[in-house]
């Protein structure tokens, strides 16, 4: 038996039809940039947030960097200015506060969710922090409450990092609403995938969200005449279109991976082995279902030989980068114990009960 980790294209086989017919429409209506595709996803994706604004861009990067330009160009932040972020996201994040000149601040996730810390926070921020960048990872939310309320005592702004999260919840907040803006992607293995790289930035803030659009078409409102030095990066009416299709069925990809996801916690039981915590106060969306165990290299090539890929998200801390080396000498106690241990299962709403049993059986027979 082989068990592929995540297949895009067997679920977008399932709906091959619409796809094709959506591309179709785009291919004979002639317009390809700054469409009625494009129009009307940003207005049914932030429908679905619950917010004002969703401004299509080319990938989630370009989402949370494009962000952070437009709040700098509205005065909100300066060169230098200090963000605070987990110390074990994915490189994204930390590379859209660099790439404005700003600051870097990590701080540890906890240890039972991964997500960043709130505890760990306040002691985090000086005078010069303007932001901070929860991330909503492998798709479990953030505890948002306790961000917001640091937020609002010290005057930051929050950008969420939803890039994982697409229909994530926490009590009565959906991931995108919770900040003054939310950046996601929808790159192919996302819940909600592309065919291709796209992202977008979700938000209920006029000004930002016309800003971050402006930005995103090379600075320009009107065409050549440029306010900003801006940049390229605009979702195009292919992905649009097929985004849309995809939408109407994220709902049920996330209920699916819901099931998957208890089959594994109620099934798995190996002492070696650590499971996710669940915070049931939310919906957790699974874009991944990430154990721990100590002999991580030793489980993993057992599963490879007995035909389960697994993955790793992700094995390198971001101190431990060449790319922050400047960042090498700070500890993070947390991240460093469970980025050796951590092991991210198949996972997605197209696995059969075969495919589950035969997983859940493998892990518990590991000795």
């Amino acid at each position: 038996m082989e068990i592929p980790y995540f297949s895009p294209s067997k679920i977008n086989l399932n709906l091959q039809s619409e796809l094709e017919e959506a591309f179709s429409r785009v291919l004979r209506s002639g317009q390809y940039i700054n469409g009625s595709e494009v129009t009307n996803f940003e207005s049914q994706y932030a429908e679905y947030c619950n917010v004002a604004y969703c401004i299509g861009v080319g990938n989630g990067f370009d989402a949370l960097k494009l962000t952070i330009r437009a709040w700098k160009a509205l005065g909100k932040i300066k060169d230098n200015d200090e963000v605070i972020l987990p110390a074990n996201t994915f490189i994204a994040t930390i590379l859209a506060v660099t790439h404005n000149r700003l600051v870097p601040v990590l701080v540890d996730p906890d240890e039972s969710t991964y997500n960043i810390d709130p505890t760990k926070i306040e002691a985090a921020i000086t005078s010069k922090t303007k932001v901070i960048i929860p991330v909503h990872l492998y798709g479990q939310m953030a505890d948002m409450y306790e961000i917001n309320k640091i937020a609002k005592k010290y005057n930051l702004l929050v950008l969420e990092d939803s890039a994982q999260a697409h229909g994530a919840s926490f009590k009565d907040l959906k991931a995108g609403s919770c900040g003054d803006a939310s950046g996601f992607s929808f790159y192919p293995a996302k819940n909600l995938g592309a065919l291709g790289d796209a992202g977008a930035v979700t938000t209920s803030d006029p000004e930002l969200a016309h800003t971050i659009r402006t930005f995103g078409n090379y600075g320009s409102e009107q065409k050549y005449e440029y306010i900003y030095q801006g940049f390229n990066s605009r979702l195009d009416e292919v992905q649009a279109a097929l985004l849309s299709i995809k939408l109407s069925y994220l709902d049920n990809e996330i209920q699916n991976r819901i099931q998957v996801s208890r089959k594994y916690l109620e099934g798995i039981n190996n002492d070696k082995i650590s499971l996710p915590k669940v915070n049931f106060d939310g919906r957790h969306v699974f874009h991944a279902f990430v154990i721990r165990v100590k002999n991580r290299k030793k489980l993993q090539k057992y599963l490879s030989l007995n035909g389960i890929e697994t993955l790793i998200h992700y094995p390198i801390p971001i101190h431990k980068q060449q790319a922050f080396k400047e960042l090498s000498h700070k500890k993070y106690p947390v991240s460093e114990k469970i980025q050796k241990e951590i092991l991210s299962l198949p996972i997605g709403g197209n696995m059969n009960e075969l495919d589950i049993s035969y997983i859940v059986k493998t892990l518990n027979e590991f000795e």
